[in-house]
């Protein structure tokens, strides 16, 4: 056989592999809203930049008639390329090939490509559009998912892990992604869930649809299980791109910086007045984050899950932060088991991958209740403290009003190792608020007193004064200075700067046992 022969073998091989499940597959494809696998990592890296692997990979199941539907690639994509010029590897699951479902093979070229990632020290991206386990392959193809659970777990804090959900997801194929670190689904084209509606139906006689039970909002705002809900596949790509632009390579790194016009010495005028006058009043948290970052630019996480917390991302002077914020316009900012869980999740990732902690802190307690306490708040708010404590990254408080309680000491206060903690002249640094402590400590004067209610506001306003303030923390080096709210911006970046040498560390030991 000539070299000629030979070279046009091979480019019949590429083009088999090209052709994928066939035009007809394609087209179905795409009449749903859905792009191919090729199209979409097309979109996501760099133009020209994305080598593939294993691109003539069969499988080898011989029953059910398999030996005749033999296509190259075998349903997933595999290889590598590059983001904004950094590397990232990846794999895409393509439905047009068998469902997009997993054999054998398909989980060793992506367990290929996973171990590449983690010597290379780069960020790994799972493209989701999957049918499941490929049933003719039996539990060869159920420990080829056991095989990727395994290098998930294994990376989990060496290289950041993404799952864009492009299509279904379901049975087993759901707990890759929610080992991942964040993961992005489509509205109205991916879900997600353990058991189909039509089992359910059998099972529990509920009827419900594949959107309400799996569908991009229910895992964003209810189960908290993604992290963002893209209007489409083109947006969710585009915010994948975002996303790694905050994020180091892997954990020995530290984040990327990005170059700013926006003066690190710029004070906010608008802060003055945000925060209210009114102890009760409500205010957005996202206003002062926007504020005081680069340019306005705030990348929020888990926008619509626990909205009572906000956590996301920003630059202060060029420099890749995370911000964990209460947020006094739902539940007043008070803490519960969601809140406790989506911000431990985010300290751990931040803290895993070196990225500075700014705390922005207003919080009357934990929120009361029979749910909440039989839901195991307790576990769950020990697990925002346990994150906090362990966190050896720069960290950063800066306590806008309320700070009460337990909810105090968890959210980066000095006595959790937190760095610099600065308040506003509005601050309440105290047990419980003034009206709370006045009903305890005065019960018996106030079931005596002739006038209760004069009784009660004269003994709120003493109560204030005294420790409804930051000055009783600043006395004691609880709070390290009490700034005006417009200093904001340039208070924290001289921080930062200051505290780009830090080193800490935890006792020598295996790991901790996080309150699961």
């Amino acid at each position: 056989m000539s070299i000629e022969e030979r070279l046009e073998e091979l480019h019949r091989w590429r083009q088999r592999a090209l052709e994928a499940g066939g035009a007809e597959r394609i087209r179905r494809q795409h009449t749903t809203g859905k792009l191919t696998a090729r199209e979409r990592v097309e979109l996501l890296l760099d133009k020209g930049s994305f080598t593939e692997l294993d691109m003539l990979v069969t499988h080898r199941c011989r029953d059910f008639g398999m030996d005749k539907q033999l296509i190259p690639g075998d349903g997933v994509v595999t290889g590598y390329g590059t983001i904004d010029g950094r590397l990232v590897y990846l794999f895409a699951e393509d439905f047009t090939v068998f469902g997009g479902s997993l054999s054998e093979t398909y989980a060793a070229k992506i367990c290929k490509v996973m171990d590449m990632a983690l010597k290379a020290g780069a960020p790994i991206l799972g493209l989701k559009d999957s049918g499941g386990a490929r049933i003719q392959e039996g539990v060869v193809s159920l420990a080829g998912y056991a095989d990727i659970f395994l290098r998930n777990v294994l990376v989990s804090g060496v290289i950041p892990q993404i799952s864009l959900i492009m299509g279904p997801c379901a049975g087993g194929a759901v707990y890759s992604p929610a080992l991942t670190d964040f993961t992005v689904m489509v509205k109205d084209t991916s879900y997600m869930f353990i058991t189909g509606p039509d089992v359910i139906k059998t099972v529990t006689h509920e009827e419900v649809t594949f959107e309400e039970l799996g569908g991009a909002m229910t895992h964003n705002e209810k189960s908290g299980v993604a992290h963002f809900a893209a209007e489409s596949e083109e947006t969710a790509l585009g915010l994948v791109r975002d996303l790694l632009g905050f994020l180091p390579q892997n954990n020995l790194e530290e984040p990327p910086r990005r170059e700013t016009d926006d003066d690190p010495n710029r004070m906010e005028e608008a802060l003055t007045h945000i925060v209210p006058d009114t102890p009760n009043k409500p205010y957005d948290i996202k206003e002062i984050v926007r504020l005081v970052v680069d340019d306005g630019t705030f990348l929020e996480v888990h926008e619509h899950f626990a909205r009572n917390i906000v956590v996301g991302f920003g630059r202060l002077d060029g420099q890749a932060v995370g911000f964990v914020c209460n947020q006094p316009a739902v539940l007043a900012g008070c803490l519960d088991i969601n809140s406790c869980i989506k911000a431990a999740r985010f300290v751990r990732f931040c803290d895993a991958f070196n990225l500075p902690i700014i705390t922005l802190e207003d919080v009357p307690g934990y929120l009361p209740g029979t749910a909440q306490e039989w839901g195991g708040i307790i576990n769950h708010g020990a697990k925002l403290l346990y994150a906090y404590g362990e966190a050896t990254v720069p960290k950063l408080t800066v306590i806008t009003r309320k700070a009460y309680g337990g909810a105090y000491c968890v959210m980066g206060s000095k006595h959790m190792r937190a760095d610099v903690n600065l308040a506003y002249p509005t601050a309440e640094i105290a047990v419980m608020g003034p009206e709370g402590a006045v009903n305890i400590l005065y019960r018996r004067e106030l079931a005596e007193a002739a006038d209760a209610a004069a009784f009660r506001a004269e003994r709120v306003a003493e109560f204030r004064e005294k420790f409804a303030n930051p000055y009783v923390a600043a006395a004691r080096g609880y709070v390290d200075e009490i700034i005006e709210p417009k200093e904001t911006r340039p208070k924290l970046i001289r921080a930062l700067r200051m505290l780009a040498t830090k080193r800490d560390s935890n006792p020598p030991k295996k790991h901790g046992n996080i309150p699961l």
